[in-house]
């Protein structure tokens, strides 16, 4: 069994995670250790068993403590002001960005001044719903409600304002717990794959413009947008053939900074195809051509940013920056979106070139394992959606073998 980072939690040889906990309250003693949840399905991340386990001990202290646990009566609105205030230091500043915005312009209005113990999970439910069916909000977007609302009543419970019992009817017993409305059937699915023919008129679209690396590197390689334009010459290494992934680009209170990437399993090597290292090698010969002839140019336009250790850099150390020294951003994307929607008429975003990615390396039956260290998951269940995604490969595939009948 491999040990994680998070105290007693560890990976099994399945690839599944488990727990184990030992406390003393009062004099009394209590361990254990759990692979399944109460329902008797196994942790699929490391994450769900380390909540686990933080559950369990609060429910053993429960347990052994002799004193009723006082119930300090809060509103949503305090025990939300509470978290963001002490509750989320080593949160990512993307991720307090996005709560906050949720929290703000959707639900403090509905639920910021009722006490937590006053709401019943049919006005959540009735609420997430409200969203998603008559809002017309994405069923994605919407499960970023309900983990709000999970947030909301773990920080609840952990600060006392209601009962175990109470967080585990709303959030953990499968027959009351709040959940997702039921999905419609017309629902956009969550892989959109770039068939041949779109992927043609992309390439021809994208030679020649500011952004092309960015679709090569998209393309070839599979990174998030934000992994994209935070790459460095430093990590490509082109005689071995991989980039290595340990920072990203992204916005804070209107700066651009390279920031570490959201999780261990994101800081990766990606390996590239000959294809892409072709490109590369070019396109790093253009650079160095540029360092010698456009010096004065380049350090006139550059932009100084800060890396992932507090330093300034500058934006001519970045695979996405132009021979005149301009930076390209995560935003530079976005008006080439618009010219490929009026040109092409379909949706273009930089995400389905990873969907795309992930989609034909699964098709080609490429081992799930590998498969999930090149994308970056966490989880190798994100990584199945590729393999079960239907896919012109796919499908091709599916017609071969059924000529075999």
């Amino acid at each position: 069994m491999k040990e994680s980072t998070s105290t007693g939690v560890f990976q099994l040889k399945n690839g599944y995670w488990g727990f184990r906990y030992v406390i003393s309250v009062n004099g009394q003693r209590k361990e254990g250790k759990r692979t399944r949840d109460e329902q008797g399905l196994p942790y699929k991340t490391e994450k769900q068993a380390a909540r686990a386990r933080e559950k369990m001990i609060i429910k053993k202290k429960s347990e052994c403590d002799n004193v009723p646990v006082k119930i300090v009566r809060r509103t949503v609105r305090q025990i939300y002001a509470a978290y963001a205030e002490n509750g989320r230091a080593e949160k990512a500043y993307s991720t307090k960005t996005k709560q906050d915005s949720l929290w703000k312009v959707h639900i403090e209005k509905r639920f910021g001044n009722q006490y937590i113990d006053e709401i019943r999970a049919a006005d959540i439910q009735d609420y997430l719903a409200e969203l998603y069916y008559t809002e017309g909000y994405g069923y994605s977007y919407v499960e970023s409600f309900l983990k709000m609302f999970y947030l909301i009543y773990g920080q609840a419970y952990a600060r006392g304002s209601i009962t175990y019992e109470e967080y585990n009817r709303m959030c953990i017993d499968k027959a009351t717990k709040i959940h997702m409305p039921k999905i419609k059937i017309n629902e956009e699915t969550d892989i959109v794959v770039f068939d041949k023919l779109k992927r043609k008129k992309l390439d021809e679209y994208f030679e020649g413009t500011n952004a092309e690396t960015a679709y090569k590197i998209g393309k070839y390689c599979g990174l998030r947008i934000a992994e994209c334009y935070g790459l460095k010459w430093s990590n490509v290494n082109l005689d071995k053939g991989y980039i290595y992934i340990d920072r990203q680009m992204q916005y804070q209170r209107g700066l651009i900074k390279l920031v570490p990437v959201k999780t261990r399993n994101a800081r990766r090597e990606v390996y590239l195809s000959a294809e892409i290292l072709e490109y590369l090698r070019s396109a790093k010969e253009r650079i160095e051509w540029a360092n010698q002839n456009l010096e004065a140019e380049r350090r006139q336009n550059q932009t100084l940013i800060e890396d992932i250790d507090g330093q300034y850099i500058s934006s001519t150390e970045l695979v996405n920056c132009l021979e005149n020294g301009k930076i390209q951003t995560v935003n530079s994307m976005k008006y080439h979106a618009v010219k490929i929607r009026k040109k092409f008429k379909f949706e273009f975003k930089y995400h389905y070139l990873r969907h795309t990615y992930g989609t034909i390396l699964a098709s080609a039956n490429t081992p799930v394992y590998i498969l999930c260290k090149q994308m970056g998951h966490g989880n190798s269940n994100v990584t199945q959606k590729y393999y079960l995604g239907k896919s012109e490969i796919g499908l091709d595939a599916l017609k071969k073998n059924l000529k075999k009948l």
